[in-house]
């Protein structure tokens, strides 16, 4: 029967003998269970319970579990674990052809672009495989205009490692029609702090970017504040008392290091710049759209505005918070902020988390209406919308999934690109791209393979392709280098699912929308059918709660 509403009620039977609905729900994605530098205690709190600091809020998702009471009386399951079999799914790799790093795509004249750190570009027909703009520090590399042409100033404030190689990190386009440019946004750093954001213009997507010159300066010293322009916006007792401890070193647990720059227009057309990484936590700044300059604030310290980073959005404390990236989306009405947590290493827990904001200044906060913030552990807040995982068809699993940016196709799809890692053995990376969907509450969820061009249905889809056993993996909260690994559900045509996890799940009808609910929690998603990494058609899907993502496949 085509969209049939299928909603039930399951109550858990705790001694064999009918009970009514209620009950404990069992805790799920205990982030203190990580083994990350980021330190998570061990006291037991779990982001998104019922008790825990990241509750969901009003309007976040309420799992109905056994507590709806409109399965009163039926016989209860329990969960019974079934183990993944593989046996006869085709493998395939990602199959990028590339490796660049904090990709920053784009779509320019009906042409995909990706640019990122390490001098990189490159170009795609069809958001798979791509192809090589420039790449690597020369001065031959077509993306740019010899950026080390001594004339230039590019690496005078931040130098070289020492050893006469360069740090260009993260770069980001965007096509300013006031200026009629391309222009990038990127950083040069030679430490964890010593960072100078920069920027260059060019007539073409694919450049040549010639250098124009420093916005935004961190990491100094009292020795050599000087050579900044810090100055220019600050009188030299501020900078001393607010951007210096007392030996005369950069206090980078309040301020931020000045890279992974990433610009953006608002709904009323401003243009503005967010920036930040570890250190003292993601930053925003207006822009000048005539100029591409910074336009520095007026201070407000009960709004946390400095007059010369700009807004501090969250962190602090040198967490593991970097690559912010802002997008609007006009049909929800929400900025989505998306961040890379972890490190970015294959065994760092990279992941990805978003929260969101109706002003692009903020405040970002997640399903639960937090937002990390110094001195608590950012372990807890956040959507994590893509951590380490296996899917079946994939020939590795994925991992440190980072580094993203998002943007709109000229047909309305909306996708996001990262870079990943895999469990290969080596520090290897490339591209990946995947759809993205909202939920009927206005969050995104990611399709659970890299795209081949599908498309959701809007009107749904039939009962009968979307019952039957799932390839089933939530990928919980935690910050460490486990991979989630596929266990098998049954979504039966009752409502009811059965198998490695028990609970409900509901199709709203003539809608791809989803809501399933298991150990006291809903996750609000969609259906779509779509190819596997091999290429084989299968229904899957993906739906968001309690800051976590769950995904399903079924061949």
């Amino acid at each position: 029967m085509k969209n049939k509403l299928l909603a039930v009620a399951l109550c858990v039977c705790l001694t064999g003998s009918l009970l009514g609905c209620g009950g404990q729900p069992a805790s799920s994605g205990d982030p203190s269970e990580s083994e990350s530098e980021t330190g998570v205690g061990s006291d037991g709190e779990t982001a998104g319970g019922s008790d825990g600091e990241t509750g969901v809020g009003s309007d976040g998702q309420t799992g109905s579990g056994t507590d709806d009471g409109t399965g009163s009386g039926q016989a209860a399951a329990e969960p019974v674990v079934r183990e993944a079999d593989y046996t006869g799914i085709e493998t395939a790799s990602n199959g990028a052809r590339v490796s660049v790093h904090d990709p920053s795509i784009k779509v320019f004249d009906g042409k995909y672009y990706i640019y990122g750190s390490h001098m990189t570009g490159a170009t795609s027909e069809d958001l798979h495989v791509w192809k090589y703009i420039g790449n690597g520090y020369t001065s031959d590399n077509a993306l740019f205009e010899d950026l080390f042409n001594e004339e230039l100033s590019i690496f005078d404030y931040s130098g070289d490692y020492g050893n006469g190689s360069y740090a260009v990190w993260a770069e980001d386009v965007i096509y300013n029609e006031a200026m009629g440019k391309y222009v990038m946004y990127f950083c040069t750093s030679s430490t964890y702090i010593k960072s100078n954001l920069c920027y260059a213009t060019a007539d073409a997507p694919e450049g040549p970017y010639v250098y124009q010159g420093e916005l935004l300066y961190s990491g100094f010293t009292a020795e050599d504040i000087g050579q900044t322009d810090v100055y220019e916006y600050v009188d030299q007792a501020y900078a001393e008392e607010t951007y210096l401890r007392g030996n005369g070193q950069y206090d980078n647990q309040d301020w931020p290091n000045c890279i992974d720059p990433a610009p953006f227009y608002d709904a009323d057309g401003r243009l503005w710049m967010t920036y930040g990484s570890w250190s003292g936590g993601i930053f925003l700044l207006e822009l000048d759209p005539q100029t591409g300059l910074v336009i520095h604030p007026e201070a407000d310290p009960e709004n946390e505005v400095d007059p010369y980073f700009g807004k501090r959005l969250l962190g602090g404390g040198h967490q593991s918070i970097e690559g912010p990236y802002i997008q609007y989306d006009a049909d929800t009405g929400y900025y989505y902020l998306y961040l890379s947590f972890g490190s970015l290493e294959r065994t760092g827990g990279y992941q990805i988390r978003v929260l969101r904001s109706d002003r692009p200044d903020g405040e970002y906060v997640d399903m639960g209406g937090q937002r990390p913030v110094k001195g608590y552990n950012n372990a807890y807040y956040g959507l994590k919308l893509s951590g380490n995982y296996y899917l079946p068809s994939c020939k590795y699993a994925y991992m440190a999934t980072g580094g993203m940016s998002t943007f709109f196709d000229t047909d309305g799809k909306q996708y996001m690109c990262y870079h990943t890692r895999f469990n290969n053995g080596n520090e290897y990376h490339e591209p990946a791209v995947k759809q993205i969907f909202m939920n009927q509450e206005g969050w995104p969820v990611l399709a659970p393979y890299t795209t081949t061009g599908e498309t959701i249905s809007e009107s749904g889809y039939d009962s009968a392709e979307l019952a039957g056993e799932y390839f089933f993996i939530n990928q919980g909260m935690k910050i460490d280098s486990e991979i989630a690994q596929p266990v098998m559900i049954d979504l039966n045509e009752d409502g009811t699912v059965t198998g490695s996890v028990v609970g409900t799940w509901t199709v709203s009808e003539g809608t791809p929308y989803v809501h399933i609910s298991y150990d006291g929690h809903e996750y609000s998603g969609v259906f779509c059918a779509m190819k596997d990494q091999a290429g084989t058609e299968v229904m899957t899907f993906s739906a968001v709660g309690v800051n976590e993502s769950i995904w399903g496949v079924k061949y």
